[in-house]
């Protein structure tokens, strides 16, 4: 079996130059079961305090960009906009403006909590069986990710315009300066970007042209500390701050992208200029629950993430958590049990609302939920879909979703929040290149398969859908509704995993955000328990495997963004397995 990811890539290479046939379930298994960087140990970071703004992201170019729209009274929304247009440039592998979003904002004067859907859509003729080929079986998963098909029309701009248009206090125009400054002058490329290039995490960079003309300069990947400039980006992004969004959204700027789709040397797509021209970004109900004393919101569906989140909570609400030792053995074992359960209800019941129902409010019903917790086992067991007050209409899908995105989290001086998860789902997305930004392939969140036994699965493509994904913004709030925590990870399926047991460490344990986000981290995805590697959790492998666990030891490189409200203060957070960091005053 292949033991580390340089030779999953290497062999994924192999594999996409060769044309070997392989498996789809085991290509896809083997990487998603791993994350795309190691680690030996999770060192700590410390929390940063302030009592009028905080802002906690991935790369610190674009957390001092936040910080100094906040520094000017700007707007949290403002700050994230600031934000994601420099993580475009400098941490192009997991986020940027040729992605998606979920957005949660609120609105500390009027105690409003809104949430944006700026999520991919499918191309309009794009059909279940996009994925299928003549065979009528699935394709590779690699031949999946790669190329113009996989390629939705981009949401992240259009969900933030939609935000600014009612929450943000600074021009337009301004939130763009920072980012086209670095993008004119260059940024010097971090270790992160540098060792996921020389890993050759995504086979396709190298093999479409734009791409590698910009990441692989003479033929190697960027080095580390290298000055990195982006006319191209600079140009667009000059454009954008002076013409408004829709100059991403139409004109010359939406003909490339649908001309770079269709013409891919690899895998051309089916995006057209009216594709993009047509994309609205949606205000959605937020999902909510109450655990403990606390009230939690998220991300209702297309995103899987929040509800997952929250029927996590819900299911362990009744274990007390609080009584166990922080990750005792007992305590993690449920958090797995719950975890599964909540799994296997994703897998069949959560997919775009606007194609066909998903019982949101049946799935976080009380009496529900009561009944699945019983399921909770003194030994570990897979875990079926439930039945929330309806029958079993569609089979459990195939969606391919990778470990990579990126989590910003802000609270301005007005007390005003956004929790705003972001991505062009696998590194470096579908490594088309337009205009300096990669294009995502979201796509491959939607089930490859469109039917399993025979069934119809909820989460398959249709023209102008948004895929299944895993993002997990939250905010918590306190009994008396003021707000308490503003939390969220990248990881791909492992995000849920990674938010529910911070929110665990924080709710139920007490401790501060960044002792909970520095805590090894634990998965089970109604399949395999893994447990962090380099951390003591190792430790726990043979009492979990006598309650029936199948373990794995393994790299979870979670992301993981806070800020919390505290006492009249606010901490923030950043993950020490990745290279953010917070900022306030």
């Amino acid at each position: 079996m292949l033991r580390t990811y340089t030779q999953i890539a290497a062999a994924l290479s192999l594999l996409i130059s060769s044309g070997c046939t392989a498996t789809t379930t085991t290509n896809k298994q083997v990487l998603a079961d791993r994350e795309p960087e190691a680690t030996t140990a999770v060192v700590t970071k410390q929390q940063v305090s302030g009592e009028h703004y905080m802002v906690a992201a991935a790369n610190p170019y674009a957390v001092r960009a936040g910080e100094a729209i906040l520094a000017e009274g700007g707007s949290a929304i403002d700050a994230a906009i600031a934000v994601q247009l420099v993580l475009t440039l400098v941490e192009p592998q997991s986020s940027g403006i040729g992605g998606g979003a979920f957005i949660l904002h609120y609105d500390a004067k009027q105690r409003r909590l809104t949430t944006y859907d700026g999520r991919e859509q499918a191309p309009s003729k794009a059909t279940p069986e996009l994925f299928v080929d003549g065979n009528g079986e699935a394709v590779r998963w690699i031949d999946a990710v790669v190329g113009g098909r996989s390629v939705g029309a981009p949401g992240v701009l259009k969900a933030l315009a939609k935000a600014h248009e009612r929450d943000g206090k600074l021009p337009w125009s301004r939130l763009f300066e920072e980012a086209i400054t670095l993008a004119e002058q260059g940024f010097k490329v971090s270790p992160r970007l540098h060792k996921l290039l020389a890993r050759r995490i995504n086979p396709g960079v190298e093999k479409m042209p734009a791409a590698r003309a910009y990441f692989f300069p003479g033929g190697t990947p960027l080095a580390i500390g290298t000055v990195k400039q982006n006319p191209a980006l600079a140009s667009l992004y000059k454009r954008l701050a002076s013409e408004g969004v829709e100059a991403f959204y139409h004109g010359d700027n939406a003909k490339a992208i649908a001309k770079a789709v269709q013409t891919s040397p690899i895998a051309p797509g089916l995006l057209t200029e009216q594709d993009i021209n047509n994309y609205v970004a949606k205000e959605r109900a937020p999902v909510c629950v109450g655990y403990h004393q606390y009230r939690v919101c998220s991300m209702a569906p297309p995103s899987s993430g929040g509800m997952a989140v929250l029927q996590i909570l819900k299911l362990l609400e009744d274990k007390n958590l609080s009584q166990y030792a922080v990750n005792s053995p007992k305590a993690l074992h449920y958090f797995t049990q719950a975890s599964r359960l909540a799994f296997a209800d994703r897998e069949v019941y959560m997919a775009d609302p606007d194609y066909q129902p998903v019982p949101t409010q049946a799935l976080l019903d009380n009496s529900y939920l009561e009944k699945r917790a019983l399921l909770m086992l003194e030994h570990d067991a897979k875990k079926q879909a439930g039945h929330p007050g309806v029958g079993i209409a569609y089979g459990k899908d195939d969606a391919f979703e990778l470990p990579n995105t990126s989590h910003i989290s802000i609270v301005d001086n007005q007390g005003n929040a956004v929790s705003m998860t972001t991505s062009i789902e696998m590194a470096f997305g579908s490594t088309v290149m337009v205009n300096g930004y990669l294009l995502n392939n979201q796509l491959t969140d939607f089930a490859l398969s469109p039917k399993r036994d025979g069934k119809y699965v909820l989460n398959r493509v249709e023209g102008g859908k948004r895929p299944r994904s895993s993002m997990a913004p939250v905010m918590v709030f306190n009994e008396d509704g003021s707000l308490r925590l503003v939390i969220g990870s990248p990881g791909g399926s492992r995000i849920i995993n990674y938010v529910a047991h911070a929110l665990v460490g924080v709710l139920d344990w007490q401790l501060s955000a960044q002792q909970a986000i520095n805590l090894p981290r634990i998965t089970n995805r109604n399949h395999i328990t893994t447990l962090e590697q380099g951390t003591e959790l190792v430790e726990l492998k043979t009492q979990l495997e006598q309650w029936g666990h199948k373990v794995r030891i393994g790299d979870l490189n979670s992301g993981i963004h806070a800020v919390e409200v505290k006492g009249g203060k606010l901490y923030g957070s950043a993950d020490p397995r990745r290279e953010g960091i917070a900022l306030g005053k």
